[in-house]
């Protein structure tokens, strides 16, 4: 994750004076940290990830940042099968850098997770530029096509493509 989108996700935690974030993709906790720092104090992250070992790297990194442990919940396991298990309009921000062949479903489950004036925000929609090239396209960057479309003209989203990193999507519930 560039230093650019880590601090762009800081700044948008912030914004909505987030106290529950749900994370798609833990990965090794970098950008569970960046919105850590964004949240409030009393904020909790939850985190979602297939694979048991990078949550425990991220466990290890939110601990060596200072975070208690109680600021973050982990659940392994597929986005699509955990986030049906999330509180309907319990969260302040959704966060989605998981299987990008997914993200239209992640919009779905994240309209429902979201509190009116939630944000929900995709990381990668550049896919290293192959989102705006004219030649044929993976059915990667044909999903991501398909995403950018469904946000545009969705009457109950505000959104921005800020260009950061390799693109963040940012859509606000009205």
């Amino acid at each position: 994750m560039s230093p650019g989108t880590g601090a762009a996700l800081r700044l948008l935690a912030a914004s909505v004076d987030a106290k529950a974030v749900a994370e798609i993709g833990t990965g090794c906790g970098v950008s569970g940290i960046h919105l850590l720092h964004g949240m409030r104090p009393d904020g909790v992250l939850t985190t979602v990830d297939p694979e048991p070992e990078h949550q425990q790297f991220a466990r290890q990194a939110f601990r060596a940042c200072g975070f208690a442990s109680n600021r973050a919940r982990f659940i392994p396991g597929r986005a699509l099968e955990v986030l049906p298990r999330l509180a309907d309009a319990g969260y302040d921000l959704v966060f989605c850098d998981g299987d990008r062949q997914e993200y239209s479903d992640y919009l779905a489950e994240s309209l429902r997770l979201l509190r009116p004036g939630g944000l929900v925000v995709f990381e990668g929609i550049f896919a290293n530029g192959r989102t705006v090239d004219s030649g044929p396209q993976p059915a990667e960057v044909l999903r991501l096509r398909e995403l950018l479309r469904t946000v545009r003209e969705s009457q109950e989203l505000v959104t921005s493509l800020l260009p950061v990193g390799d693109g963040l999507l940012c859509a606000v519930k009205r």
